[in-house]
Formats: structure tokens, sequence, C-alpha cells
């Protein structure tokens, strides 16, 4: 049907990728190029191409062109401590090295930006502070295979600094994890923490981060984790921000038996 040749252009453009024909990565035909080869319109291209964007599979790229989607193999995110509270193994950069290992994913992290901030809002509010009162951030930008997978922000008193904690506004990584060294060095030992999660738009920056379409048809997985000692106090507010399409989360709950999770590939 006349009306439908759009979908024919995009469903053979489909056998093309699928194929490899038209590499992952690569470049589409310019619009001109569709136009000659399919015998179509402008329009009716223009249609097949907008098809395809909606679902992900090309991106288009002002002032370079159309660009075909990189195939994604999603990446499960353990949100629970595998042995208890209390242990070193349940800071979520553990947790995050450990789940990659398992599905044999390279994992890797930025150096951390340390800044000293003013708590303000949800911040002071979880870390039961004062508006106003000082807060050590460390922010990570944090990836798989080399590819940008999550963006974590984590927030602590700076009291914490004051009373021993030095390292925490140091910018590098803090190798026996936080929890132990808040452990060593204030007597903080965790007893449990709360997870708040939420999904929403990308901002711009976040968008160009990740590499996400223009028109936000990828949301953000945005966990929000408050941590508390034994002695009731926060030691920690952290967030956590992972694209839909790239990450899938699980908790287990229970006496789960330790196996590989079977992550499916991308549709």
């Amino acid at each position: 049907m006349a009306g439908s040749k759009w979908r024919t252009i995009a469903d053979d453009l489909i056998k093309k990728i699928d194929s490899g024909e038209i590499p992952r990565g690569s470049q589409l035909p310019t619009e001109l190029e569709l136009q000659v080869e399919y015998d179509a319109s402008r329009n009716t291209v223009r249609d097949a191409i907008k098809w395809l964007t909606q679902r992900q599979l090309v991106l288009a790229q002002p002032g370079r062109g159309t660009f075909v989607s990189r195939k994604i193999t999603p990446f499960a995110v353990e949100l629970s401590p595998r042995h208890g509270f209390g242990n070193g193994d349940d800071d979520e950069g553990g947790a995050y090295v450990a789940s990659a290992r398992v599905q044999n994913r390279r994992p890797s992290t930025s150096d951390p930006r340390v800044e000293i901030r003013k708590a303000a809002g949800l911040v002071a509010r979880q870390l039961q502070l004062d508006e106003g009162t000082r807060v050590v951030t460390r922010y990570q930008q944090r990836f798989i295979d080399d590819d940008p997978w999550s963006l974590q922000t984590s927030f602590y008193p700076m009291a914490f600094v004051t009373r021993g904690a030095e390292r925490l506004v140091d910018a590098a990584d803090v190798e026996e994890g936080v929890v132990k060294y808040l452990q060593s060095s204030l007597g903080l030992t965790q007893a449990g923490y709360q997870d708040l999660i939420a999904a929403r738009p990308p901002d711009q920056q976040e968008s160009v981060f990740f590499g996400l379409p223009d028109n936000a048809s990828v949301s953000l997985i945005e966990l929000s984790r408050t941590v508390y000692a034994t002695t009731g106090e926060p030691m920690r507010f952290t967030v956590t921000v992972y694209p839909a399409d790239r990450n899938q989360l699980y908790y287990n709950i229970g006496e789960v038996p330790e196996s590989r999770l079977e992550v499916p590939g991308p549709a």
C-alpha cells in the first residue's frame, strides 16, 4: 500500500542494521540518498527515520546526521547487600564491581570530584541537618565496558571530617570502602538503609554524558539511598541515576540461592 511505504523503508533499514550491512554506530545514508534508493518522497523517508528514532534504533545528531544506535546489553545491578550489614561489602561501589564481574563485564569509575556545599532541601532532611550546614559531596561517573552507565553523588556531614574522617575530602577512592573507613575512623557501624526509587527525564548534561536522544524518550531511574548507623544517625545520603535503556535493578530478599542472574538481551 502506498500509505505504508515509510514502514516498508523502515523495515528494510532494520534488516540491513541487523545483518550488519549498515553497522551499528555508523551513519545512515542521507535523506536524499534514501529518496533515490527507495524512490520515495522526502516526507516518506522522514517518516521512516522518525519511526526508527522513536524506537531508539537510530539517533539524530544535529549538524552531523543520523547514526545507528549501538546495541546495548543490559546490566543488572543488585541493590541489596549479599552478606548482611556492617561490613565493607555494603558500599554501592563494591556491589557495582561484584555485579559486573558476575556478568563478565568490565566496570570502571572516574576519580571522585569532591566539593563542600551547604545542605539544603532533601539532602538536609535526609542527613537530619539544619539548612546551610556544610556537607561533603563525592561525585563519580561510572562505566561498563568503557560506556557511560550511571552517575553517583554521595553526601556526608562535614562534621565527619572534623571528627577524624579526613579522607572524605580527598579526591581519591577510599580503597577499603567508605563503610569500613567510617567504622575505623569514627566508630560508626552501618545498620541499614532506606531506598527511594523514582523515574524522571534526563537534564541536558545527563543526556550528553549518556548519549541519550534529545526527545527524552529514555527515562532515568533515580535511586536515593539514606544509610543509617547503629546509633540511629544518618551516615550518608547517595543519589545514583541509571538510564533505563541499559540498566536493570533488582533486590534479593530473604534466603535466595546465589546464582547468576539471567539478563535478557535488548529487544
